[in-house]
């Protein structure tokens, strides 16, 4: 990763340095132990990169709400 607090990463930052991990541990020439702190160091990505985006569809329905239109959002593919 980048040495950034995952908290303090964008949505951007963060796809990003999951799709390092993906690739590092699809490449399977990573030991067993820094697999694990991989995988980990994914699942806090993962996670960030889920509430963010959930933050950001929040404010959109709050837009549509108070535009009057229909509220109502579908979750992204993926998260």
């Amino acid at each position: 990763m980048t040495g950034k607090p995952v908290a303090e990463m964008s949505f951007e930052e963060a796809m990003a340095a999951l799709e390092q991990v993906v690739t590092r541990l699809e490449r399977g020439d990573v030991p067993l132990e820094e697999s694990i702190s991989l995988y980990e160091d994914g699942a806090k990505l993962k996670k960030h990169c889920a509430e963010k985006l959930k933050a950001a569809e929040e404010k959109v329905e709050k837009i549509r709400v108070s535009e009057g239109r229909a509220a109502g959002t579908e979750p992204a593919e993926g998260l």
